[in-house]
């Protein structure tokens, strides 16, 4: 009874297995789906040309350097009696910062006023002699050797009253040598010296060096070749220039070129500029290393991208540009010049155009992308 079921089940699978057979026998292979490596688009970053002012700029490395800077020294030897202000202090022009002591001085000007005092009341009698024999030779009681003598004794004795005043003023002032005053206005450094010690004249130490700082020079080298646009845009006009310490978050100090040397270094290739900066808050310090910026002009209608997505190949520059917001296409482009992140294109884009700025690496011209937002920035 059971094995027509066998022989049925038998035939059924005898037929599957010739079906299965013949189909493998033709070649006809089932469609199979494209590998997803070749249709996958590509995520990129993407940003728009924009069309705005770029500033035209030269950044170097710059040093801050006193406005003036004063040795301070004694003009005379003596004893230091008193230092009138604590170094690091900021002084104004003409204020007293030392004293010598003055008791020499002071009696040598007295003695050279009682050489003068005694010399003019000799000067005084003498010219009443020679007057005298003047008016004894008009009346023929007076011999001309006599009129001669009291004259010559006359101006010997008015000559000798000359040099006693020329004493007189130079007692005065070595007595106000005794004094030394600020002779600018800034901030003083170490103090070389303290009260009860003898400071001789012209000292090679000096006893203070004062640095005026307010206003304060940015000094920097300009590249020679960067030499003709600087005159260029200095005829137009003062040129503004930023300076800020490396580790500065703050806004730059802004001033402008006040000097240029008068020759190009040969050693380094470059020409010596000078920035003046009102410095009224102190930023810039004396011998501070500073990232300066000096800004020639402004090109008031430039098309800006931002510097990833300029990329160099073979031929030359290129962007990718977003097509229909889908494809990337390359696209040649001539750049005019590059600031920070920023490039200023010359010919090949036009504004409003997207380019890619991440991700170019694994384009080819016409390849299907995807956007992704761009990363965002650390807020603090």
């Amino acid at each position: 009874m059971h094995k027509p079921s066998v022989s049925r089940a038998f035939l059924l699978g005898s037929v599957l297995s010739f079906s299965t057979l013949t189909a493998g026998c033709t070649g006809e292979a089932q469609p199979q789906s494209r590998p997803a490596a070749a249709s996958a688009a590509v995520p990129v970053t993407v940003a728009e040309v924009v069309e705005k002012e770029m500033p035209v700029e030269i950044g170097v490395i710059g040093t801050a350097e006193a406005y003036s800077s004063v040795a301070v020294r004694s003009q005379i030897t003596g004893e230091l009696t008193s230092v009138n202000f604590r170094q690091g202090d900021d002084v104004k022009a003409g204020q007293v910062l030392f004293t010598l002591d003055q008791r020499p001085l002071e009696a040598l000007l007295h003695q050279a006023e009682a050489n003068l005092a005694r010399d003019s009341a000799q000067a005084a009698n003498a010219k009443a002699s020679a007057d005298r024999y003047q008016d004894l030779a008009q009346r023929g009681l007076a011999t001309k050797e006599q009129i001669g003598q009291t004259g010559a004794t006359s101006a010997a004795l008015e000559a000798t009253v000359a040099a006693d005043r020329a004493a007189v003023e130079n007692a005065k002032v070595q007595l106000q040598y005794a004094t030394i005053r600020a002779p600018i206005a800034g901030r003083t450094g170490s103090l070389m010296v303290t009260a009860g010690n003898l400071v001789r004249a012209n000292d090679q130490t000096p006893m203070v060096v004062t640095n005026q700082i307010a206003p304060i020079y940015v000094t920097f080298g300009v590249p020679e070749p960067m030499l003709p646009d600087l005159k260029r845009y200095m005829a137009q006009g003062a040129l503004r220039v930023e300076a800020r310490a490396p580790t500065d978050s703050e806004p730059p100090a802004v001033g402008h070129i006040t000097f240029v040397d008068n020759q190009v270094d040969q050693t380094t290739g470059t020409i010596k500029v000078k920035a003046t900066f009102p410095n009224d808050n102190r930023r810039l310090w004396p011998g501070q290393f500073l990232n300066v910026v000096v800004r020639l002009t402004t090109i008031p209608h430039a098309l800006v991208v931002p510097s990833t997505a300029v990329q160099t190949g073979p031929q030359g520059l290129y962007v990718y540009v977003v097509k229909g917001g889908k494809t990337a296409e390359l696209q040649p482009v001539t750049v005019d010049r590059t600031a920070g992140n920023e490039t200023v294109v010359k010919t090949g884009i036009a504004a409003g155009d997207t380019v890619v700025t991440d991700g170019q690496l694994r384009l080819l011209p016409g390849s299907r992308i995807t956007i992704k937002a761009a990363p965002k920035k650390a807020t603090s």
